[in-house]
């Protein structure tokens, strides 16, 4: 009993069964960080690529987006020698250097409308009501540390992700149309530049109204290798599935045709064979039966809009008295832009974690 509930209280924390990391820190405490387990030894680590994935999703990065300003350095302090993974668990930390602690004192003793604050305080009796706390998605930074040294790891695989939609205005055209090294061309981080001035103006809009919107991210995975995935509980899609929907924010993922799917017979969505293991098409998003069969996956994640508004909404306080509640700080009215390498990075994390777990499936 005292095992299994050890082990639960680890996993609460972490993510991964081979690769796995394991995080801390809160939205305003000194810092936040985390230890990789598992990274094979002898990598050669890029570390100015970790922190260029890391400057992706930093705040402040545009008009759009909150405007504290981090500058989200990360520091390693084990696992790494010389350029190289040595085996050891790799352990790394980012300080927290502009939180504004005092821009949360009105929400000690009240609860935003669809935030944590309500839930959290049921669950533990205590909040930590600065910037969040362990809600925040400051959090998030950890992960995408993580997920670019798996990056790394899975150098053949190429992980994009991009925003195919924001509110009702959405790309029109097939992934496979998109050129994604224009995803980083524009600070919505949408491949298809007229959709991105469209996109970026309705943010701009739904900010000055004090309100948020939300949208959705596509992502693609190219390149994968076959087989990778449990035929069970541990599907591919079920544990990508999983991570993806840890991200703040997140209520909804489908794979390949998705929910599409429903309205189809068995003749128009199977994927009929070519001669060489690959499919005529790919409505399965490159996992059948929970493992890959080395065609794209691709999926789409769907974002809510960010619960923090900069205008008044009824709510109540801790006593249960009605109040009038209006949002102060720092926040972004639409998330998405940089939830992008989040995605990315939690993808990354799975696959990185499945590829180690194959390599035991069969001599």
């Amino acid at each position: 009993m005292l095992l299994d509930i050890c082990l639960y209280l680890w996993g609460m924390n972490s993510i991964g069964k081979l690769f796995r990391l394991t995080t801390f820190g809160e939205s305003h405490g000194a810092a936040i960080g985390g230890i990789i387990d598992g990274c094979p030894a002898g990598l050669s680590l890029d570390l100015e690529l970790i922190q260029s994935e890391l400057d992706r999703r930093k705040p402040g990065q545009s008009s759009i987006t909150t405007q504290r300003k981090e500058s989200d350095i990360v520091q390693f302090h084990s696992g790494i020698f010389e350029g190289k993974t040595t085996g050891a668990p790799i352990g790394f930390s980012i300080p927290n250097k502009d939180s504004n602690s005092q821009d949360y004192s009105h929400l000690k003793d009240t609860f935003r409308p669809s935030h944590s604050d309500f839930s959290y305080t049921k669950k533990y009796g205590f909040r930590d009501y600065r910037g969040g706390g362990r809600s925040s998605a400051r959090e998030t930074a950890n992960w995408v540390v993580a997920g670019a040294i798996a990056k790394q790891l899975l150098s053949d695989v190429n992980i994009n992700a991009f925003v195919s939609s924001v509110g009702a205005i959405s790309i029109d055209k097939p992934y496979q149309e998109l050129d994604f090294s224009q995803i980083e061309s524009n600070s919505v981080r949408c491949p298809d530049s007229v959709t991105a001035d469209k996109m970026m103006a309705l943010i701009e809009e739904v900010k000055n109204d004090g309100d948020t919107i939300g949208g959705i991210i596509t992502g693609v995975v190219q390149n994968v290798p076959q087989g990778l995935g449990e035929p069970i509980f541990d599907k591919l899609h079920a544990s990508l599935g999983k991570a993806l929907l840890s991200i703040n924010a997140v209520k909804g993922i489908e794979f390949g045709s998705g929910f599409c799917s429903t309205e189809m017979r068995g003749s128009q969505h199977n994927d009929i064979f070519n001669s060489d293991g690959s499919t005529q098409s790919n409505l399965s998003g490159g996992i059948q039966g929970g493992i890959s069969n080395g065609m794209d996956i691709y999926f789409r994640v769907a974002f809510k809009p960010v619960s923090t508004l900069m205008k008044g909404q009824k709510s109540i306080d801790a006593s249960g008295q009605e109040l009038i509640l209006e949002g102060k700080g720092r926040h972004d009215a639409c998330v998405l832009p940089r939830a992008v390498p989040v995605v990315e990075a939690m993808t990354a994390l799975v696959l990185a974690d499945k590829y180690l777990l194959n390599k035991n499936s069969k001599l």
